[in-house]
């Protein structure tokens, strides 16, 4: 029981730091944050907080991942669905993954570097790595789909169309965050989502958001970066 309940506070320690980091990289940027600020933002001594990240860069890496995570989710959200065309669900992922980072625009101007050099190949070996194999694979499967039900271009490679999705996805979203910043992100990539479709996809058309399907919750973002309730400190 002892083991049980020490492993229950060490989970809920990695939390509490993993949420600390959350709202301060997304208030100040994680340069400008250190593991001080992390464990009196968590209420956790700073030696807790290397007990579980032994650098800021693992916490990054640590936040990275549970983005991969969280984008192989909308993928299999995806995939499971059977009634919408290839199309819409990919105006969806445009849409929604330009809500979900406008949302919390500099947190992921902070954080979008370290996805996008995992994305890039460029961070092998561990977790971050396997979830982004996770996420090209159910992107592969999705165009595969496509094209055996007849809404996508056949004369197209299912693995050479996931390659210029995520081309074209990183390229919008860095634009946006680092270049341009003057209107709505899900706008400009709903626009960037009708020029990949155009020789892709049958019936690509301009749906309104209203008729796309709904690959996360609406709330979903908000509990990825929600941060835990510091304790209140006890006296030994």
């Amino acid at each position: 029981m002892g083991s049980a309940k020490r492993k229950r506070k060490l989970v809920e320690q990695r939390e509490r730091i993993l949420g600390a980091a959350r709202s301060l990289f997304s208030t100040k940027g994680p340069d400008q944050v250190t593991m001080t600020d992390i464990a009196q933002q968590a209420g956790v001594a700073r030696a807790t907080v290397f007990n579980h990240f032994n650098s800021k860069h693992a916490l990054l890496e640590a936040i990275t991942e549970e983005m991969f995570a969280y984008y192989a989710g909308m993928l299999e959200s995806a995939f499971e669905d059977r009634d919408s065309s290839t199309a819409a669900l990919v105006l969806a992922l445009f849409s929604q993954m330009g809500t979900g980072i406008e949302a919390f625009h500099g947190f992921y101007k902070g954080i979008f570097r370290e996805l996008a050099k995992i994305n890039l190949g460029l961070d092998e070996g561990g977790y971050g790595e396997r979830a982004r194999e996770r996420a090209n694979r159910l992107l592969t499967d999705l165009f595969s789909r496509g094209i055996e039900r007849g809404d996508v271009d056949p004369r197209h490679e299912p693995a050479a169309l996931a390659s210029a999705f995520e081309a074209i996805v990183n390229g919008t979203i860095v634009h946006w965050l680092y270049d341009d910043a003057t209107e709505p992100l899900r706008l400009r990539m709903l626009r960037a989502a009708r020029i990949f479709l155009g020789p892709v996809a049958a019936l690509a058309g301009d749906a309104p958001d209203a008729a796309l399907p709904v690959l996360v919750p609406d709330d979903a973002i908000v509990q990825t970066l929600t941060v835990p309730k510091r304790p209140r400190a006890t006296r030994r």
